[in-house]
């Protein structure tokens, strides 16, 4: 059959434009779905290949606010006709909730730190009183790339923020109180999973804060910001036990996700809480360079094989 196609589901073509010039390196044969907006006829028979959800949960920050909403009914449309998709609708739904996510996340034995959700200004505040713990972070349920979130050391802090104009609401109207977990040495972790498989972690500097959206068009400062020093992002190994990496990859498996990055902070004591599941990962190209290991080209690799499998 030779109108089989890799599909590319997504809504940033920043993002994309990396994988497709991959695929273009491997000839492998590509066709991509801007699901922006769209229609979905459940009558109609998809064509052949592989379909890739690569929908971000930070999509309305792109002015693109139903595209996880509009690709969770293509998915199971796909899911129906027994096409091969990778990263289906469990990838989708957690995604765009990190309370799922960490549900999820502590079904497979994976530490994750505590966390209350609220809806309501009130009730965030309530929820912060029950958390009981100093300090701790305002997150939103549905975000992407760190953005709404900020560490207070006190209640009346929150209740300033909450009560000002400069109170940032989740997109799904979902707020979550989370204790703080403190990074040794400032850095976070972020393991990379490809076919539902560890490629790599790679060590991130969170000292300038908590957006840390590894893709190259993230790294460009805006007016009045620093630009990313070159060791912001570094691929690191042995951080990760063979067995925290299986544990990764049965939680992967469990869920029926294939393309995935888990986020996760390392304490002064050694201890490891993961805070985030991001099932539209992007890869740093610097650190990628040093390292000489290239998370697109894998990625491209491995949907190759999938099609040539069909």
């Amino acid at each position: 059959m030779t109108d089989k196609k890799v599909y590319i589901i997504h809504e940033n073509d920043d993002w994309t434009k990396h994988l497709t010039k991959r695929l273009d390196q491997l000839s492998i044969p590509y066709d991509t779905w801007f699901l922006d907006t769209g229609i979905v006829d459940i009558q109609e028979t998809p064509p052949v290949g592989v379909f890739y959800n690569r929908i971000s949960a930070s999509s309305h920050t792109r002015d693109h606010r139903y595209a996880p909403e509009l690709t969770s009914q293509v998915l199971p449309w796909l899911e129906s006709h027994q096409a091969t998709v990778v990263n289906g609708s469990r990838a989708i739904e957690l995604e765009v909730s990190k309370i799922k996510q960490y549900l999820a996340l502590q079904k497979a034995g994976i530490q994750t730190p505590k966390t209350i959700a609220a809806v309501g200004k009130e009730e965030i505040i309530q929820a912060a009183k029950k958390l009981d713990t100093f300090p701790f972070i305002i997150k939103h349920n549905r975000a992407g790339k760190g953005l709404g979130v900020n560490l207070f050391d006190r209640i009346e802090e929150l209740e300033d923020y909450v009560n000002s104009d400069f109170f940032e609401d989740s997109v799904d109207g979902i707020s979550l109180l989370q204790a703080y977990v403190k990074p040794v040495n400032g850095r976070v972790y972020r393991s990379e999973f490809i076919g539902g498989k560890f490629h790599y972690v790679v060590s991130i500097d969170s000292s300038d804060g908590f957006e840390l959206c590894p893709a190259d068009n993230c790294q460009i400062p805006s007016e009045g910001q620093v630009q990313s020093t070159p060791d912001k992002f570094q691929i690191v190994e042995g951080v990760l036990s063979k067995e925290e990496i299986h544990k990764i990859e049965s939680f992967l498996k469990a869920e029926n996700i294939q393309v995935a990055a888990v986020e996760f902070i390392v304490t002064a004591d050694g201890q490891k809480w993961a805070y985030d599941v991001n099932t539209n990962t992007n890869y740093n190209a610097d650190a990628e360079e040093v390292a000489q290991k290239f998370g697109m080209l894998a990625l491209a690799e491995y949907l190759g094989d999938l099609l040539a499998k069909i």
